[in-house]
């Protein structure tokens, strides 16, 4: 597939693009070496890295440190005071009024004018100086309050016995053996050697709000197809994700700048371009000079030729061009700019930037991103629903017995089903069931069933093995052979069958992670141990619907920023459908699905989004449904959208973008059932 990286944030020119091709290229390279890592054995990884199960020694731990540098990514550092100081001053306009301070004092340096120019320079300097000096200490003081640490295992030297330490994440180097648990930050990029329940956050990097479940094998190992796209490998575990539940050891192939999400981070550091504010000074500024090279010279001129008096020509040229200089609009300027920023100080907000303050005034389209903005980045149980789409509590009754009675770390959907039912219920369910045995999850199954037997109770109950199968909608249905119908259990023909698999469809059309749930009756003296074979027979009972609710003030957030006048574009990496579910519940209107590869690089010099498009929400999906990093670019030129999914509501298609055709729309497709083949 095809890596993406963003571009550098730079004003448009050879320079930027050349950086551009390099970061590209460098992220490439990294998603290959890593694909690499995870195409082999974890044997073959350990000895490549000269590692072994037992850690590395202090002392190489300390010499890979030196070798290797710390375990950070690019980011922007704040600069010394002094260069603070000199950008204060360096900009045109402050530039034409020292050289009419300069030119006045060489002509009388007792002129108060001078001292007037001079005072309304170094106030409105300092006065950006400071203020942005100010803000960039605090910014720096509530980064130094966070110290991000994680769990490696290393030993004092051979044949010692290792030790689990709490190091600094920095320290980390090339080789560690790191233990994840649930809560803990991915502290580089890691080969899994021992798993066991482990999810993964990866919105960071793909925008998915669903944890993915990684393991310790090779994609080919588990059935699965393998993949050059890292942040799709199971065995992998990149630098930027968490870890929602689970355990697991990795060794660090990776670390800083090398990391699949250095190497991207780097593209966001650097110099920024310059904004409209800053375009708009400039551009007076340099109005002013040329409106002086063209009066001041012919003034001069005229006044020396008529009268003689080439001295008081002079003055008089001088004077001209201080009249056409409006002496105190920098100071005015940044007062103002200070004003704001002290304002959003009250609001808990550090600018760091003064010009800040006019962007954030002058934003007409805001971008945003879903997961955990727009939604709660939580998984809750949504529908309980028979085979015909129906609210059933019998599905949600098989379902919490399934999540509450397997071992190990449940996972955000098992939490959410259980968190479903009363605490009253785990009780009556402990009482009612006995767990006889379990058949894991694992990645090729894509499904997890428990074993239970019915107590009897109060005369109640005949104590045969119900086994309760919960999982992907394929996986189940292709191992169902009956399903329950209004509580009559029902042969699956063809046509049950597909109009089941409509029905977990819809659900999916409308943004819901869809879960199977079926059972199998079996008599108390089959067996007491049950294998993957068992796993046959099932009847299907219905289905688990799964949503990331929305924030509950993110509509009334949204109604602000349209109330002044500023569109909302959701940026996100999650699949088309729920970008779109997501949009509706909040209020923003979403029509057609296109596909974003419809959507061609506007020319140069065009803004990002003209003509305006009414809502947009993106998710980075390239074709085949295989989510790649995406950005949207700061600066012009760039690329309107890479490699990613639209949904919007234009009601005429941006003239930068190319129409969608009948091919590519990603509306849904239209089905025959099997009994008009």
């Amino acid at each position: 597939m095809t890596l993406l990286t963003p571009e550098k944030l730079a004003p448009p020119g050879r320079r930027r693009e050349r950086r551009a091709a390099e970061l590209e290229a460098r992220t490439r390279e990294v998603g290959v070496r890593l694909s690499e890592y995870g195409a082999q054995s974890a044997r073959q990884v350990l000895r490549d890295l000269g590692v072994t199960r037992d850690g590395l020694r202090h002392g190489e731990a300390v010499d890979r440190l030196g070798r290797y540098g710390a375990n950070v990514v690019t980011q922007e550092r704040p600069p010394r005071w002094y260069v603070q100081l000199a950008n204060a001053y360096a900009n045109p306009f402050t530039a034409v009024l020292v050289v009419l301070a300069g030119v006045m004092y060489w002509q009388d340096p007792a002129d108060p004018g001078v001292i007037i120019l001079s005072v309304m320079v170094g106030i409105s300097g300092l006065l950006r100086f400071w203020q942005e000096y100010r803000s960039g200490r605090s910014a720096e003081a509530l980064k130094r309050l966070v110290t991000t640490t994680t769990a490696v295992q290393r030993r004092a030297g051979r044949g010692s016995v290792p030790t689990t330490l709490e190091v600094p994440m920095e320290q980390v180097v090339p080789g560690d053996l790191v233990k994840l648990s649930a809560g803990d930050l991915v502290p580089a990029d890691l080969r899994l050697v021992a798993a066991k329940g482990l999810m993964v956050n990866q919105a960071s990097l793909s925008g998915e709000s669903l944890p993915v479940a990684k393991a310790d094998i090779r994609g080919d190992d588990s059935g699965r197809t393998p993949t050059s796209d890292p942040v799709e490998a199971d065995n992998l575990c990149l630098m930027g994700t968490s870890v929602t539940s689970g355990i697991a050891t990795g060794v660090v192939v990776a670390t800083g700048t090398r990391t699949y999400f250095g190497s991207m981070a780097g593209s966001l550091a650097g110099e920024r371009p310059r904004t409209n504010f800053d375009n708009g000074v400039r551009r007076v500024s340099f109005l002013l000079i040329r409106f002086m090279l063209v009066m001041v010279p012919v003034v001069f001129a005229i006044n020396g030729l008529t009268k003689g008096d080439w001295d008081e020509a002079l003055l008089f040229a001088i004077a001209v061009a201080v009249g056409l200089t409006p002496e105190m609009l920098p100071m005015v300027v940044s007062a103002n700019l200070a004003r704001g920023a002290v304002a959003m100080s009250r609001r808990k907000v550090v600018v760091k930037r003064l010009n800040a303050i006019q962007n954030l005034g002058a934003m007409d389209v805001l971008c945003t991103d879903k997961t955990g903005t727009l939604t709660e980045d939580r998984i809750v149980l949504d529908r309980h629903l028979d085979v015909h789409g129906h609210e059933d509590s019998e599905v949600l009754e098989h379902g919490y017995l399934n999540s509450h009675f397997q071992t190990g770390l449940k996972n955000l959907m098992d939490q959410a089903i259980i968190d479903r039912v009363h605490e009253a219920e785990e009780v009556v369910v402990d009482t009612r069931f006995t767990k006889i045995d379990e058949i894991p999850f694992d990645f090729a199954r894509r499904r997890m069933s428990v074993i239970l037997r019915r107590n009897p109770l109060l005369g109640h109950g005949d104590g045969d093995h119900i086994m309760i199968t919960k999982g992907a909608v394929e996986e189940v249905l292709a191992r169902c052979t009956h399903l329950r119908d209004r509580g009559e259990r029902v042969e699956l023909t063809d046509q049950l069958r597909w109009h089941v698999a409509q029905v977990a469809e819809a659900r999916n059309r409308d943004g819901l992670r869809v879960l199977a749930v079926a059972t199998r009756t079996a008599p108390e003296a089959e067996r007491d141990t049950y294998r993957v074979a068992d796993e046959a027979g099932l009847t299907l009972v219905g289905f688990l619907a799964f949503l990331d609710p929305p924030k509950a003030d993110a509509a009334a957030a949204l109604r602000g920023l349209a109330d002044n006048g500023i569109a909302v574009k959701v940026v996100t990496g999650d699949n088309e459908r729920v970008a779109a579910r997501v949009c509706a519940d909040v209020g923003i209107d979403v029509g057609t699905v296109h596909p974003g590869r419809v959507l061609r690089p506007h020319p140069a010099g065009e803004d990002l989004v003209h003509p305006p498009v009414p809502h947009l929400a993106v998710t980075t999906a390239a074709p085949g449904g295989t989510r790649v990093p995406t950005h949207i670019s700061r600066s012009k030129g760039a690329p309107c959208v890479a490699g990613c999914r639209a949904v919007c509501t234009a009601r005429s298609w941006p003239a930068h973008c190319s129409p969608p055709s009948r091919q590519t729309g990603c509306s849904p497709r239209t089905t025959t059932p099997p009994g008009s083949w």
